[in-house]
């Protein structure tokens, strides 16, 4: 071992001397000591190779989960008979039985040891990732108990694994929404190497429920099935033979086809379910033996502040208010077999007007940014990194589908009137989809805004709220007086007095007002336009936003339900390709919208 000027190699653990000049540190947490570190030669850092060490060995315990796990679903999808769902069900119920296993121990045992959670990080588990959890958590509860519903009512055509499998589901749902709930932004000093590995099999788990319910259409071919057999009795033709999917049908029972519409119906969610969990988890990986420093710390946590925005809630209030109006209509008008043309024409001009309002927002806003002087956030943030991958990533979900219904309409007809509207819907949405993550990226990476004419003037507000104040206060010295009256009039003065105190408090009232009036204009003057932009465009995109993922969320599939593209490319490869990208496309809505008010938040 060689030493050169005044750099000093760090002695490893082969030598047998170690440097007294070097004081240790007792009150520092070290890595635990495993294979890859006893047996490497010259460590110079031994707490990041064994970072480095733990996260490469659980990465590859959740790299060959998964492998494992999309083998299963792979062989199940093209050899139905080697292997059936209900193979790929027992092994998902085992990782979820594993999966818990760490959960209740990590609750137990790890998180309660001594400085266990030195530290926790603030930007990790907002509240809005962790409420999507919870909100998607009930709605994946809920397809359960509807799935064990509809197998119990065909249990003579249905395997008990149908029935065991939701039920594990259930119990995985509600202790990993808790876990999460809890413990998502915990940075964990303790048993690293465990903690990590039981992290990784709980996001490789995730992703094989996330890919299984994505290519798993077996009851939706059921249903597919009911439905052509309806039109062809309409029709007055004869039904379809009576093969293996004919004979385990949904019976002529309500509860049965409440079961049924409301699998269907939720579908969506648990997929959600799952992509949510994966993110918080990861986050949760990279936070495992991390040390966060003071500087990392926010001393100042930004608030949401309803002030400086006027047209924006107005302009998102007008397109939200439209769009449920719309969105009414398309549900009531799909309720049937054939779904109405001229309802799925009125939708599709809905988001070609909205689209690119919200392209042109973001575009002000991104050059809006690059003439701001603000310097740029460069201390090392984890979530944020998630952030802007998963922007990237989610995104890929509904680029992905404009692309296919590009092609399939090309080829098709493209002069048809909804042909045509379909087509100019997928080239807007990839261009919004674009220009929204490059205005909500750049706003991550800037420094919160420090208002420093508010530091200078901090008087100011409490003197308007004195003057405001002031007249409130003659009003009860006047009524004060009022009440020394002699005793005889005094029955004479109740009302009066009544009449009073109802003038009063109405002042008082117009008094309030005024005041948050006043308040909120000068909140208002005093922004900065590039700001007031910034906050306008931020709020506007925020409430379009909600409303498409309102529209995607509860039903609103056009893509799948307008035929086109299903005709083009076939039901099954249609099938995995909107449950591929429709997921995505509302996580993508949900968490640009979490972006999307940081950047209004530190506007």
């Amino acid at each position: 071992m060689s030493h050169s000027g005044k750099q000093v190699s760090r002695p490893c653990h082969h030598c047998k001397s170690r440097s007294a000049s070097a004081p240790t540190d007792t009150s520092k947490i070290h890595y635990e000591k495993f294979w890859l570190y006893r047996h490497c030669s010259s460590v110079q850092q031994r707490d990041r190779q064994a970072q480095k060490a733990g996260q490469l060995f659980s990465g590859l315990l959740a790299m060959n989960v998964v492998f494992l796990g999309s083998a299963f679903i792979s062989s199940m999808i093209f050899n139905r008979v080697a292997i059936s769902l209900a193979d790929v069900w027992i092994l998902l119920s085992i990782l979820k039985v594993l999966c818990l296993c760490w959960i209740i121990y990590y609750l137990l045992g790890t998180s309660r040891q001594p400085h266990a959670v030195l530290y926790r990080d603030s930007h990790a588990g907002a509240i809005w990732i962790r409420g999507s959890v919870l909100l998607f958590g009930c709605c994946s509860i809920l397809l359960n108990v509807f799935h064990i519903g509809y197998s119990t009512i065909l249990i003579h055509c249905k395997s008990r694994v149908e029935i065991v499998f939701p039920s594990i589901g259930i119990l995985f749902i509600c202790i990993q929404a808790y876990f999460l709930w809890h413990h998502s932004k915990d940075c964990i000093q303790v048993q690293h190497n465990f903690t990590r590995c039981g992290l990784m099999l709980a996001i490789a788990t995730n992703l094989l429920l996330w890919l299984l319910a994505v290519t798993n259409d077996a009851l939706h071919m059921e249903i597919q099935f009911q439905l052509r057999e309806v039109e062809q009795r309409f029709a007055g033709k004869a039904p379809f033979s009576r093969n293996e999917t004919a004979l385990c049908m949904c019976p002529d029972m309500t509860i049965c086809k409440v079961f049924q519409k409301g699998y269907i119906l939720l579908y969506p969610f648990n997929t959600e379910y799952c992509l949510v969990c994966c993110s918080m988890l990861y986050v949760m990986w990279k936070n495992v033996g991390r040390r966060i420093s003071h500087d990392h710390v926010p001393h100042i946590k930004p608030k949401f502040k309803f002030q400086g925005v006027v047209f924006g809630p107005v302009l998102g209030a007008t397109a939200v208010i439209i769009g449920i109006c719309i969105f009414m209509m398309y549900q009531i008008q799909t309720t049937g077999l054939a779904p109405n043309r001229q309802v799925l024409v009125m939708y599709y001009s809905y988001y070609i007007v909205l689209l690119p309002l919200m392209s042109v927002g973001a575009v002000i806003g991104t050059i809006i940014h690059a003439l701001e002087k603000k310097e740029l956030d460069t201390l090392k943030n984890p979530t944020r990194s998630l952030d802007v991958i998963l922007l990237m990533g989610a995104a890929l979900g509904q680029i992905g589908m404009s692309y296919f219904s590009i092609v399939a309409l090309v080829a098709s007809d493209p002069r048809d009137l909804l042909n045509s509207l379909i087509l100019s819907y997928s080239v807007l949405l990839i261009f919004q989809n674009i220009t929204q993550n490059v205005f909500i990226i750049d706003g991550l990476h800037r420094q919160r805004f420090i208002a420093a004419t508010e530091a200078k003037h901090p008087g100011h507000a409490g003197q308007h709220v004195v003057a405001a104040e002031l007249p409130g206060e003659e009003e009860t010295t006047t009524s004060s007086k009022e009440e020394q009256t002699p005793p005889g009039k005094e029955e004479d003065m109740k009302e009066d007095q009544s009449h009073n105190q109802r003038r009063v408090s109405m002042l008082e009232l117009g008094q309030e007002i005024r005041k948050a009036s006043l308040s909120y204009i000068h909140s208002y003057s005093h922004l900065s336009w590039k700001r007031r932009a910034l906050r306008e465009i931020s709020f506007f995109l925020v409430l379009c936003n909600i409303m498409l993922w309102v529209m995607h969320t509860f039903g609103g599939h056009p893509v799948f339900e307008n035929g086109l593209e299903r005709s083009f490319y076939g039901y099954s490869t249609w099938f995995v390709i909107v449950n591929f990208g429709l997921p995505l496309g509302v996580f993508y809505r949900m968490h640009s919208v979490g972006g999307l008010l940081e950047v209004y938040v530190t506007a």
